[in-house]
């Protein structure tokens, strides 16, 4: 090959980045055949530069495309501006997006304007309830419609794609790169120091009891917002008084729809300890120690796994069904009485707890980086 391939890497937020890190390594490790930009809108901007700094990149553009309390309307308008003239400037033959959040939808939607080719990473996902997740559902569909090659994470992506008669030599099933991002991850992380172990690492060690079951929690939907926060949080005030050799660790989401009801029904109790949001590293470290994990977000439902953890979904609709129909996580909902119910079966009982620990990973084996980066290179 004489010509190297011109691709340009563009995300936006935490998961963006935690998923786009191997794949950036991968095409990074084959320097002779590519010729890589790496473009950060900064839609998460703190956030992500916690896993920028984690998995050791170096983004060549960074936008700032977020402001305060900004609406969808008014972040995608920045977006579509911002990356008319990154792609005007650098001329990719390829741009990769990841997912579904208003960065990969916008980037591969002007892309699409200026004829560029468009790989979607983790393509295929549906729950087919274009408000559930909102906007993601639709940002993931929409992408579809343009991309060149369809990075699939499972059989049902996969699936899904073709049922929507996307040309099957256009899909490619790559396993989820979360898989690899963790597995780097975890390494990092077991290979330090006690001298390089990082501040938050060291806070939690001294925060928790590690003999006690950790019950890992994370809540920040906007479809949760209102009443399902509060029918959550009712649920786990229950569940530390019902059993007092549990800590639940809830690093609560700044937004005050999810903080105001989050501090007022858990506040004050011993063994529930609300702290700020953790960086990837310590919240990387904090999922490993846990017994098992309560989430109503996507990503963690696709972490999980790699670490053998059983995680019960606040959710009424889920995109990620390998791992349900698996019964190593179970969609339980926003009813009070249906968390309790699960949660406290998990923590009574050794052998509902064993079915839900992953045997096999429906996520991939680790190599989904190698096998992207492959398919673009047959493609060119």
């Amino acid at each position: 090959m004489n010509k190297k391939i011109k691709v340009l890497i563009s995300f936006g937020t935490r998961p963006e980045g935690i998923k786009m890190a191997p794949v950036i390594k991968e095409i990074q490790k084959n320097s002779d055949k590519f010729d890589l930009t790496l473009c950060s809108t900064g839609q998460h901007k703190e956030m992500l530069k916690q896993v920028i700094d984690f998995f050791e990149l170096k983004p060549d553009i960074e936008l700032s495309v977020m402001t305060q309390n900004q609406s969808l309307s008014m972040l995608s308008s920045k977006i579509i501006g911002s990356m008319e003239e990154v792609f005007e400037k650098t001329c990719p033959d390829m741009v990769l997006v990841q997912g579904d959040t208003t960065t990969a939808f916008l980037t591969a939607f002007i892309a699409f304007y200026q004829k560029i080719k468009i790989g979607h990473v983790e393509a295929g996902l549906r729950t087919y309830n274009k408000y559930n997740p909102f906007p993601e559902e639709i940002n993931r569909q929409l992408v579809s419609k343009i991309a060149d090659l369809h990075f699939a994470p499972t059989k049902n992506a996969y699936e899904n794609l073709e049922k929507e008669g996307i040309d099957k030599i256009k899909i490619i099933l790559t396993g989820n790169t979360v898989v690899d991002a963790i597995n780097w991850g975890i390494n990092k992380i077991e290979n330090k120091s006690e001298k390089q172990k990082s501040e938050d690492v060291r806070y939690l060690e001294n925060l928790l009891d590690l003999n006690k079951k950790i019950i890992l929690v994370t809540m920040h939907r906007r479809e949760s917002f209102g009443e399902e926060i509060k029918n959550v949080c009712e649920a786990l005030k229950f569940i530390s008084q019902k059993y007092k050799n549990v800590i639940i660790v809830y690093p609560v989401h700044l937004n005050p729809n999810v903080s105001g009801p989050a501090g007022e029904i858990l506040g004050n109790i011993e063994n529930i300890k609300l702290i700020k949001p953790l960086s990837y590293e310590p919240f990387l470290w904090l999922m490993s120690k846990s017994y098992f994990i309560i989430t109503d977000s996507g990503g963690i439902q696709e972490e999980a796994p790699t670490l053998k953890k059983p995680v019960l979904v606040i959710r009424k609709f889920t995109e990620r069904a390998e791992s349900v129909e698996l019964g190593i996580s179970k969609l339980v909902g926003t009813d009070t009485e249906d968390i309790i119910k699960n949660a406290s079966l998990l923590l009574d009982s050794k052998d509902e707890y064993k079915k839900m620990v992953a045997v096999v990973n429906p996520y991939g084996d680790g190599k989904a980086s190698e096998k992207i980066t492959e398919a673009i290179l047959n493609y060119f």
